[in-house]
């Protein structure tokens, strides 16, 4: 109990926070994880909001404060924060500061300022690979985020239409490790931004036993200074390593909200829109019964326009009228890249009541062949959409962790410590299944199974398989037990194959909540 007065006194500190007594959490947590291999398996570090370590041996220690604003539902407005810190061993950095946020909610409307983890939307969290585009894998970004974070109904509809949503702004925290990660001058950026939006609509009554959900989240890294080979360097056939500052403040945050317009510095005739933008649509067809629930969904990810719309303008003109439009002439491009989901559940079962299983395919990315408008050659080909990365900013990762699905191998099991997605070319099978055969046990299995060809710039010389299994159960002792509030949770995790190498682990993690009514 000392222990855990002097991490509280800090917190309350750090946060000048004045609370409720009964409204309030305290949470601590010590984990290790011990393995053996090339990497920690994959579902041990994995979707864990990036505290977490592809290193064998790492480990931490974590408190955090936490008041929530369900606190006060029934009022028009409530407040609400959360601290969040760790002291880690094996990860990327010592101490993490992992959340730190306040909340502000008046009505409908949710404003978030500062670090927090937020949850992918239209997946099984726990048991889903991960959404393609904003998921849970990396560690929060602090900035200002505006969400209707539950569906509103639309007015006059009857109850058939009902919208949720956000909109916000960021900065990127990894500068620091950027520079300790790469052994050798390539590219990096500094002080890069990053921009999220997302909307969803469901369509049927609330209570009705089929409803649909469809989703459109869409994101961009935009601004900073990135430091890379100058792509058109001042003599020609030499190499040359530049600083180039990107478009930032007001101008850079509405081309991040309004994709188009001029692009980069140094694009010339070939300007596109500035920043890296990425997205995904989204559907899940739910059926809600009295015994058992299906959901079936679907990600679509898309990096351009080729993807996005699946169309791109290829009627340019000929020789001096090269950068013209001049025919109405259009190259079609076709839907193969896309995650496909179920997720059953069991209602009153308790052995397996979640069962999850997806597909995903990635190796399409609009054909292998980029090409724009030159005199000689007019047609514009959009291929090679090489998901994940992007030639200004460092792709979409976060202190080496990949921003989306996990499956996208994440920059820091690179050996040649290169800032990219060595591996973003791939199908994979994924299951996961949950149940709670007795009372405060819970448990999770998943298996993977993926075979990945590398990109296309960069492909493997012959395409690698993987499978990767966890098996994890969590017990928390009952409100009426003299450990009430306490938990504890094993894991055993495995990779084998040429992707993620053949990797052991065991990992631990004991918990405890309580309220500060009880300190």
């Amino acid at each position: 109990m000392n222990i855990q007065k002097t991490i509280l006194c800090g917190i309350l500190l750090c946060a000048g926070a004045t609370c409720t007594m009964a409204q309030t959490e305290v949470r601590t947590e010590a984990q290790a994880t011990v393995g053996s291999g090339d990497h920690n398996p994959l579902w041990l570090n994995a979707n864990k909001y990036g505290l977490s370590s592809v290193k064998t041996n790492n480990g931490y220690l974590r408190a955090g404060l936490f008041h929530s604003i369900e606190c006060d539902s029934a009022r028009r407005w409530a407040i609400g924060y959360g601290a969040d810190i760790a002291v880690a061993t094996g990860f990327t950095s010592k101490a993490v500061v992992h959340q730190a946020y306040a909340d502000v909610r008046w009505l409908k409307g949710l404003l978030t300022i500062g670090a927090k983890e937020q949850r992918a939307e239209l997946k099984n969290q726990e048991l889903s690979s991960g959404a393609q585009t904003l998921g849970v894998n990396a560690r929060p970004v602090p900035g200002v985020r505006l969400a209707l974070p539950d569906y509103w109904t639309v007015p006059y509809t009857r109850g058939w239409l009902a919208l949720k949503g956000h909109i916000s702004y960021g900065m990127m925290t990894d500068d620091n490790w950027q520079k300790e990660f790469l052994t050798e001058d390539d590219k990096r950026t500094e002080h890069a931004k990053i921009h999220t939006k997302a909307g969803y609509l469901r369509i049927g009554k609330k209570g009705k036993p089929v409803s649909v959900e469809l989703g459109l989240e869409m994101a961009c890294q935009y601004g900073g200074t990135t430091y890379t080979f100058n792509p058109y360097p001042t003599v020609p056939g030499t190499v040359e390593y530049v600083s180039i500052k990107n478009k930032d403040g007001i101008k850079g945050m509405i081309s991040a909200l309004v994709p188009g317009g001029d692009g980069e510095k140094g694009e010339g005739v070939y300007d596109n829109a500035s920043g890296n933008h990425l997205g995904s649509y989204l559907i899940r067809v739910n059926m809600d019964y009295d015994k058992w629930y299906l959901g079936l969904y679907a990600d679509h990810f898309f990096e351009d326009h080729s993807q996005m719309f699946f169309l791109d303008y290829d009627g340019y003109g000929q020789g001096e009228e090269y950068n013209e439009w001049k025919e109405s002439r259009w190259l079609v491009y076709d839907l193969k890249d896309i995650m496909l989901g179920a997720e059953l559940k069991l209602k009153g079962q308790r052995w397996v009541n979640d069962i999850v299983v997806e597909y995903l395919y990635t190796k399409y990315q609009s054909g292998p062949i980029y090409h724009d408008r030159t005199r000689h050659v007019s047609d514009h080909i959009a291929g090679l959409d090489d998901y994940y990365n992007n030639y200004m900013q460092t792709g979409w990762q976060h202190w080496g962790q990949v921003m989306g699905n996990p499956l996208y191998r994440s920059p820091l099991y690179n050996d040649d410590h290169l800032i990219r997605v060595e591996n973003n070319r791939f199908w994979a099978w994924h299951i996961g299944l949950s149940g709670d055969p007795i009372d405060n046990l819970h448990y999770r299995l998943l298996a993977t199974w993926q075979r990945g060809w590398g990109t296309y710039t960069m492909p493997l010389p012959d395409p690698e398989r993987n499978m990767s299994l966890l098996a994890e159960a969590e017990y928390r002792f009952a409100l009426t037990h003299k450990l009430a509030g306490w938990g504890v949770k094993a894991a055993f995790g495995l990779d084998h194959g040429g992707l993620l190498g053949n990797n052991t682990g065991v990992q631990l993690t004991v918990s405890r909540r309580f309220d500060i009514k009880q300190f």
